[in-house]
């Protein structure tokens, strides 16, 4: 007894201490969480406060209080809602830029080499892969031959991404002049914030002029593949205008934060372009507010007549399943396009939850017969979102990630008819109800489904 109640008084403590942690830090730092996941915070401190409690505060916090460069413009008050809503945010107005979307991996590798060789001043390559293959050695070449014709060149890579490449290629990048810096290393704190906050985004910015973009990590798989690497279905594209501004800026302030050393803002040409209407979109930790997110709920709420949407993996929040939903409910056509089978197992079995509820609603759900890496959306004939966005909750709610929006007729119906051409192809969702251990398994891993 008199053992026994010392070790109960010791765990009750633990439980209140992890606890009050969580509400503390949550207060302190204005965290908004869905309530499944406080809840399942909560409910693993007084099971597992031991574990529980470390593992929160190595992982648990979602914003940063990061210093980055704001619009420092005044607000255009736009006539497009999403306009408004996006510079809001401390964005970047809307600017006319010229577009050009690549069909597939053939056109986006021409388009990635085209935007590398013409930097003349600066050139700021974000990715979350390189691969060690023929693609990530052209790649890397590249960048050195860059190097040597006076070009600045800059490289990140995520902490996760650069596990996979052999050191000696930032020995021979570093030794050609390539400035090379790694974003939240897993062994090390250069950057802020936990470790599983990973920057996803995907920008080759020349000059802060031309800017290539998409879902594409620079590896075989995303491009036309190898030997033995089918090559994956993949969105991308080139922008030659101010948006590219924009992206070289949120470059600055990753690279920055990745411990990269600073760079005098070089000046940003003025060329009148006059063909698209674009706004770039940054997400995640350094961001006042869930942009993407905020702006595709916003999007579901204002749709009249369609949504389409393409995504390797769909695991959304409650709002954004919910919006959906209820914008199916009231007639939009809604069509979405995912992999039958994915490269993502558990991301393939947790969704089924949310696939079955958007089904009963009547959203059209297409499972594509191959390994599909495009994330792109469109809504009714006035607005498009194409970029490194998944339609997930990590994706949305914790990485880095960056969209260009798009505003005219023209782009908006070529990534429609793009997504439009895949579902001849596809299978329809087999709206099944789930045996009780599926269902139940499921659910736990909802719990964790910010990991996804």
């Amino acid at each position: 007894m008199n053992a026994w109640f010392p070790r109960v008084t010791v765990h009750t403590l633990a439980i209140v201490v992890s606890v009050l942690t969580y509400v503390l830090t949550t207060r302190a730092e204005r965290e908004r969480r869905p309530p499944s996941i406080a809840i399942a915070w909560v409910l693993g401190m007084l099971a597992f406060p031991y574990l529980a409690l470390p593992t929160y505060l190595f992982f648990g916090r979602r914003k940063l209080p990061r210093k980055i460069s704001r619009w420092s413009g005044k607000r255009s008050y736009a006539q497009h809602w999403a306009e408004d809503l996006i510079e809001s945010f401390g964005l970047p107005p809307a600017a006319h830029s010229q577009v050009r979307f690549h069909q597939d991996g053939v056109e986006s590798h021409a388009g990635l080499l085209s935007t590398m060789k013409c930097a003349n001043q600066n050139l700021d390559i974000c990715t979350y892969i390189l691969g060690d293959d023929a693609i990530g050695r052209e790649v890397t070449d590249l960048m050195i031959a860059c190097a040597q014709r006076g070009v600045r060149v800059r490289f990140l890579i995520d902490g996760v991404g650069a596990l996979q490449l052999p050191r000696h290629l930032f020995r021979r990048l570093n030794a050609a002049g390539v400035e090379t810096a790694i974003f939240s290393p897993l062994l090390a704190r250069r950057t802020p914030g936990p470790r599983n906050l990973r920057n996803h985004r995907k920008l080759t910015v020349a000059d802060r002029e031309r800017l290539w973009a998409g879902g594409r990590n620079l590896a075989a798989e995303y491009f036309t593949g190898a030997p033995s690497v089918a090559p994956w279905s993949d969105l991308s594209f080139e922008l030659a205008g101010p948006a590219a501004a924009s992206a070289a800026l949120q470059f600055a302030a990753d690279w920055e934060a990745a411990g990269g050393k600073p760079a005098q803002d070089a000046p940003v040409p003025q060329r009148h372009y006059s063909e698209c209407r674009t706004q770039f979109l940054p997400s995640g930790p350094d961001q006042v507010e869930d942009t993407v997110h905020a702006l595709l709920i916003d999007a579901c709420y204002q749709a009249t007549d369609r949504m389409l949407a393409v995504t390797p993996y769909f695991v959304p929040d409650v709002s954004l399943e919910t919006a959906m939903r209820l914008a199916a409910r009231r007639g939009v056509k809604i069509d979405l396009c995912i992999p039958a089978k994915s490269n993502h197992v558990l991301a393939d079995f947790v969704r089924n939850r949310s696939l079955r509820a958007l089904s009963n609603a009547g959203v059209s759900i297409h499972l594509l017969p191959k390994m599909n890496h495009a994330k792109a959306v469109v809504f009714d004939q006035s607005i498009a979102l194409c970029g490194s966005c998944n339609l997930d909750s990590r994706s949305l709610l914790l990485n880095y990630e960056s969209a260009m929006v798009f505003y005219d007729a023209p782009e908006i119906e070529w990534l429609a008819r793009w997504m439009y051409a895949l579902i001849p192809t596809a299978k329809s969702f087999d709206n099944r109800a789930p045996g009780l251990w599926r269902d139940v398994c499921e659910g736990l891993l909802l719990t964790v489904a910010y990991q996804l």
